[in-house]
């Protein structure tokens, strides 16, 4: 549902100043801490087979090896395409008309995705190109609204993915996203210098977003493999109709 476009549409609703892109990005790592612990086992899977691949020099040495590798070269295009319209993402993408816009979009992407999408691949039967189509969706999550978890669950019951894969995929492709984004925003409000009391925000967001997320991942796994995404669906049109009707 977008916890960026929700970090803009909630405090100006209540008269709040926007907390930014640098805010968000920077929370979002006690995101990567709930997603590191609740998948630490496949994650360490992946590491492993890294480290082999580098030491044998063969990147198809396993197909944990392939996918970990797979990963890295499908977070390129939102990589790319953030550093290259940075200024675009932090300023004109932020307005309430493109947020509602893109929540009703990729609603109705996520629709299609449901019907269309064979839904019978596990995460291992991706090929390298069915890793780079969802780390294609991912790069949409630079426009607030699209949500980054929302599009490469999209990506991935389009490529044929059973949907509870496809969340537990969107999980492990946002890592190196997430974590560079976050990392970089953090060392830009260091550099800025953080005062004491935005160091207690950031605090307090990191922590709130570790523990929710922790709880939010097994929901989300058990809501989206027995009922889909077409709950997520309805709320985003929903929302992204009263923002526009507000704002217009």
């Amino acid at each position: 549902i977008s916890s960026t476009a929700h970090l803009r549409i909630v405090p100006h609703y209540l008269g709040w100043n926007d907390p930014g892109t640098a805010f968000s990005a920077v929370i979002q790592l006690g995101t990567l801490i709930s997603v590191l612990f609740y998948f630490s086992d496949d994650i360490r899977r992946l590491f492993i087979a890294i480290l082999k691949s580098l030491k044998h020099r063969n990147i198809g040495h396993s197909e944990e090896s392939l996918m970990a590798w797979a990963i890295a070269s499908g977070t390129l295009p939102i990589a790319i395409l953030g550093l290259s319209f940075r200024e675009f993402i932090e300023t004109e993408a932020r307005t309430l008309a493109l947020i509602g816009t893109s929540l009703i979009i990729l609603a109705i992407g996520l629709m299609i995705a449901e019907r269309v999408g064979r839904k019978s691949k596990k995460m291992h039967d991706l090929s390298f190109w069915n890793i780079q189509c969802i780390g294609f969706c991912q790069a949409l999550a630079l426009i607030p609204g699209c949500s980054r978890s929302g599009s490469t669950i999209m990506g991935g019951l389009l490529v044929g993915l059973e949907r509870n894969e496809a969340t537990r995929f969107s999980f492990l492709l946002g890592l190196p996203a997430i974590s560079a984004s976050g990392l970089l925003e953090l060392n830009n409000l260091i550099s800025n210098g953080l005062g004491q009391q935005e160091t207690t925000n950031l605090l307090i967001g990191i922590i709130a977003a570790a523990v929710s997320g922790y709880f939010a991942i097994g929901f989300l796994l058990r809501f989206i493999s027995k009922y889909g995404t077409d709950a997520f669906s309805i709320y985003r049109i929903l929302i992204g109709l009263a923002i526009i009707y507000t704002t217009w």
